[in-house]
């Protein structure tokens, strides 16, 4: 319990009044023994037991009237689920509000996010501050509200399709505080702590930890968590949908789309899934088909679905979607299609012939487009045309200077950027990671540990796990710096590891195909699909059209972006083009067309195992409160009312107990006293 004026409690020492003033009295008073008072009080022996517990009552009644008084004048507060420790009026309130695609989940026809607004909407407004100031996972930006009220009607506050970083959002509460000084913060966290929201194994997590301890004002978190109720999940599993593939070709009858997506069902805690039918809607420039799928297990997988086009359509867009479930945020999906570009691939290295299986690798298509792969040694880069690229295989010395600066803004176009290290690594370093020495174990190693998840390695759509423990490990190449391991070696060591960037991506691979290093060649499976993976990422910033996840901006055009189609705004209202790139849907821009979807994390979110938000929080003033949406609980109750009936019915009692006693009529009193024993009446005999 915590109070609103918790400085008034210094009052409570007065509640000994009554007892010092029995103390008092009973000095006040000099005992006299007086013959006459002594038939009196042993008279009142019998009733002074019970005179002598009426009077504690009456003092103790007078003691919790004060008290409750007291307590009640404070403005206790309590909570439905755990006592808060708010302690009073706050200087300023920060609110860091999660508004991913997996808050949008909803209960009983309530979303985890409406609810997280409804309830700091109504706690904060009891508990009163200041300022207050709201982060959002969008803008990740601090913004000074009104009131807690305006949580409810900012459009800032509603739902995305983009995934939340909480570490940019505690680094902006973090830069916030520093910059305006203010005095004791609270700051409440609204999430359901997804992994992939919360990057636990991010290392701004410590640094950031450290610097909030420092503060010399008190900061105190407060953290609301929505995490799935694993019942709640087997009662009814979520369904998502997600456009795999949408390619134009030519047919007999004319232009074809082939369309692949994947339909997902979240189970998680059900035993058996029963098989479900449902419909699948197609819509192709606004023309609506339908078809009738069976999911039979967690996964189902349309693949090269045919859908013909109209006329000559050279280029347009679409939308998958489903009927609508638990979380509308995952129910439909968006793509684009145009005319298929190149899969084009440059392999730099001094020796072509070390790298051909790359070549091989990066040269076959898994589908009817054009691919090309060539090689260039590191010094013949000045007519190559980037802008052409889908994928950079860099088997050479880390580049410098001007190399080094188109690699960078490759990447940052959205290209795809493969590693690997030279004979004799010079200690240069790209995108915060460079190369250490060769290191040579005495058997060759087994990666025991990879993504299956995500990324180059994720398993199939089916379910399957890439062979990628067969791959042997001669030799390979230590890492410094900042990195992701998608795969490791015994020890820790990683042996495909993702650099940190805004877009586009940068892996490094810490072994060559040559034999005598590895068996990557040899169990070619994982090495194809790894490349083929990445060109297909290139290929999405290639062309008039491209796909790209929710969070990052808008590619540069001629032109400003519009919207075409997209969900409705949960607010009902037109979305701002600033605010375009975290929303589905798909923008144009002159010819230039995106599709824009939820990331790939969103669809099956996974918590955070339990006791990594405490681990994350270590040190600072923490706590945390479980719920879940669709309820009618409330964050924070005050309970004066419960003090000041209880006030009041001491005094009742404490007045019932002064009462006077009712005394006995004094004709009972007096047949109740025995008749002193009369003397024998003397016979007449006898006085005669």
């Amino acid at each position: 319990m915590s109070f609103l004026q918790p400085w008034l409690l210094w009052a409570l020492p007065i509640a000994g009044l009554p007892i010092l003033i029995h103390l008092v009295n009973q000095r006040r008073y000099r005992t006299v023994e007086w013959g006459a008072m002594q038939f009196l009080l042993s008279a009142n022996q019998m009733s002074r037991g019970f005179a002598r517990i009426r009077q504690w009552l009456i003092m103790a009644m007078r003691v919790l009237a004060i008290v409750g008084l007291i307590v009640a004048i404070s403005r206790p507060l309590a909570s439905g689920w755990l006592a808060l420790t708010a302690g009073g009026k706050a200087d300023t309130t920060v609110v860091l509000l999660d508004r991913s695609p997996s808050m949008q989940a909803q209960t009983n026809g309530v979303s985890k996010l409406d609810s997280a607004r409804r309830q700091l909407a109504d706690a904060l407004g009891t508990l009163g501050s200041n300022r207050w100031v709201l982060i959002d996972s969008a803008t990740a930006a601090p913004q000074e509200l009104e009131s807690p009220v305006a949580l409810l009607e900012s459009p800032d506050a509603t739902g995305v399709s983009s995934s939340a970083d909480l570490p940019a959002m505690m680094q902006t509460l973090y830069d916030y505080i520093k910059t305006n000084n203010p005095g004791r913060t609270e700051v409440w966290i609204a999430s359901d702590l997804s992994e992939n929201d919360w990057q636990r194994d991010n290392g701004r997590w410590a640094s950031l930890r450290d610097a909030l301890v420092e503060f010399p004002q008190e900061v105190r978190f407060h953290l609301l968590n929505y995490a799935d109720d694993s019942t709640a999940n087997a009662a009814a599993a979520n369904l998502a949908v997600r456009v795999t593939d949408a390619r134009r070709v030519e047919a007999a009858g004319g232009a074809e789309l082939l369309l692949s997506a994947v339909v997902t069902r979240d189970a998680s805690g059900t035993g058996e899934l029963p098989p479900v039918s449902l419909p699948l809607q197609f819509e192709i420039d606004g023309a609506r088909t339908q078809m009738q799928i069976e999911l039979v297990g967690a996964n189902f997988e349309l693949k090269d679905h045919r859908i013909p086009l109209a006329g000559d359509t050279q280029r347009g867009w679409g939308r998958v979607s489903l009927p609508a479930d638990a979380n509308p945020a995952d129910d439909s999906a968006y793509f684009v299609f145009d005319e298929p570009p190149v899969r084009r691939t440059v392999v730099v290295a001094d020796n072509a012939d070390e790298v051909r299986p790359l070549t091989l690798a990066a040269s076959i298509s898994p589908n009817a487009a054009l691919a090309e792969a060539e090689v260039f040694p590191p010094d013949s880069l000045q007519t190559l045309a980037w802008e052409e690229l889908a994928l950079v295989v860099w088997a050479a010395e880390i580049p410098t200077g001007k190399t080094a600066a188109q690699l960078t803004r490759f990447v940052q176009r959205g290209g795809q950027l493969v590693l690997l290290p030279p004979t004799d690594p010079a200690g240069e370093q790209l995108f915060g990671v460079r190369w250490q020495a060769w290191r040579q174990p005495p058997q060759p190693l087994t990666p025991d540990n990879w993504r299956g998840d995500h990324d180059l390695l994720a398993n199939t759509q089916s379910g399957a796990a890439l062979p990628v423990g067969r791959w042997k490990v001669a030799r390979y190449c230590s890492l410094e710096g900042e990195c992701s391991t998608l795969a490791s070696l015994p020890g820790g060591a990683p042996l495909l590891a993702r650099a940190p960037t805004d877009a586009g991506g940068v892996y490094f691979l810490a072994t060559s195909t040559a034999p005598t290093d590895s068996t990557l060649a040899a169990d070619g499976v994982v090495l194809y699909v790894a490349m083929q993976r990445a060109i297909a990422e290139g290929l999405r910033v290639l062309g008039d059209t491209r796909s790209q996840p929710a969070g990052p901006a808008l590619p540069a055009a001629g032109e400003d972006w519009r919207r075409v189609a997209g969900d409705a705004s949960p607010a009902g209202e037109e979305v701002l083009s600033t605010a375009y790139r975290h929303h589905q849907g798909v923008y144009a821009a002159g010819d230039k067309l995106t599709a824009i979807n939820r990331p790939l994390a969103e669809d099956h979110p996974v918590p955070l195992a339990e006791g990594d938000v405490e681990r994350l929080f270590a040190g600072l003033d923490f706590d945390q409160v479980d719920t879940q949406p669709g309820g009618d609980n409330q964050l924070v109750h005050e309970i004066w009312r419960l003090f000041l009936g209880a006030m009041m019915l001491a005094l009742t009692i404490e007045a019932g107990l002064c009462l006077p006693r009712v005394t006995k009529p004094s004709s009972q009193f007096v047949s109740a006293v025995k008749a002193p024993p009369t003397a024998a009446k003397p016979a007449l005999e006898e006085v005669a």
